[in-house]
């Protein structure tokens, strides 16, 4: 695989067709906030690439402190607009443009969990905020397979109406994040939709490039999450940018991920024939996982376009050359959410 980073992030950040023909229809401005994280970039470049298609390129305007993993500069580089601002601070939120669709992808996760305190400012009081000043907007805001209950692979994963446990003060931050965005969608009608993502994964991060490194490294691979459900970033990004057209008040809640549960013992094993690697394993496989069935989306949205197989061959491809890591890991085998 010869490939430059900016190769993957414009791979990624292809849109499809059925992208551009959903943004025929928006005329407003876009607001992409907390575009500085790990999909942000890809988010951007599909939305900006597809309004180019309807010489409307400049709606779309790329909202971050640019301090968590992008700066600025990578996104200026495409020609994307970036504008620099603390959403927590209701001054520099305030003086924000208004938008008629608003992307929400802001919070924090790791090493958060000895600090209730900025768990709190950050995915709960400050979506809360978000929420009052683009009451008038649509709004796509992520959220995580986090909050349900363990399940048995054999049930086909958590749907959306499983009812939600907190488990552990990240994931009781995230319920608030929803619980945010659902009393303002409530309060004032505004169309919202809430995304239960489960583990996007490209060449630099995921759950695919934390166990293929383990294997490629021999490391063992732990086992006690033993399996969970992936989805490669492009359809991610792809998807959550159209599930647009599914928001409503109350917000509509979207399981996210691909239709398979993948065994990480069988992954582990497929990287270690691809590397030529024996494989060690640490621990063994619990009975339950973080487990979502993502039917609901994959019926209205079109089912993912890279297959597991291809997820696999590409992330081999890319760990095998050296390609750089993000020091991101996703932490997949975490039970208790301590994070």
């Amino acid at each position: 695989m010869d490939m430059s980073l900016d190769d993957i992030d414009l791979t990624i950040g292809t849109p499809t067709k059925e992208l551009v023909e959903m943004l025929a229809g928006v005329r407003g401005r876009i607001l992409v906030l907390g575009a500085g994280g790990k999909m942000g970039l890809h988010l951007c470049l599909q939305l900006h690439r597809a309004l180019e298609e309807h010489g409307r390129a400049n709606q779309l305007l790329a909202v971050s402190r640019f301090q968590t993993l992008r700066g600025r500069e990578e996104f200026e580089k495409y020609g994307l607009s970036a504008l620099p601002c603390d959403l927590t601070d209701s001054k520099e939120l305030a003086a924000l443009p208004d938008a008629e669709v608003i992307y929400f992808l802001a919070g924090t996760k790791f090493g958060t969990t000895s600090d209730p305190d900025l768990l709190n400012r950050l995915n709960v009081e400050m979506p809360r905020q978000v929420a009052e000043r683009f009451k008038t907007s649509r709004i796509v805001a992520l959220s995580t397979a986090c909050v349900y209950p363990y399940v048995s692979p054999e049930s086909g994963g958590a749907r959306e109406d499983v009812p939600t446990v907190p488990n552990g003060a990240y994931v009781e931050s995230c319920l608030g994040r929803e619980r945010a965005f659902t009393d303002a969608s409530v309060k004032h009608g505004t169309p919202c939709v809430l995304v239960r993502l489960s583990y996007s994964c490209e060449y630099r991060y995921g759950v695919l490039a934390d166990v293929a490194t383990r294997v490629y490294n021999g490391k063992p691979v732990p086992l006690v999450n033993g399996h969970a459900c992936v989805i490669w970033q492009t359809d991610a990004v792809d998807m959550i940018a159209r599930c647009l057209k599914m928001a409503e008040s109350p917000p509509c809640l979207l399981n996210l991920s691909g239709p398979e549960i993948t065994s990480i013992r069988w992954l582990a094993e497929t990287f270690g024939q691809k590397f030529g690697r024996k494989v060690t394993f640490e621990g063994s496989e619990s009975e339950t996982a973080w487990l979502i069935d993502s039917s609901k989306a994959h019926q209205a949205l079109g089912k993912p376009r890279v297959s597991l197989q291809e997820m696999i061959d590409l992330t081999a491809a890319w760990i095998s050359k050296g390609g750089q890591r993000w020091d991101k890991p996703t932490k997949f085998e975490v039970r208790d959410g301590k994070f």
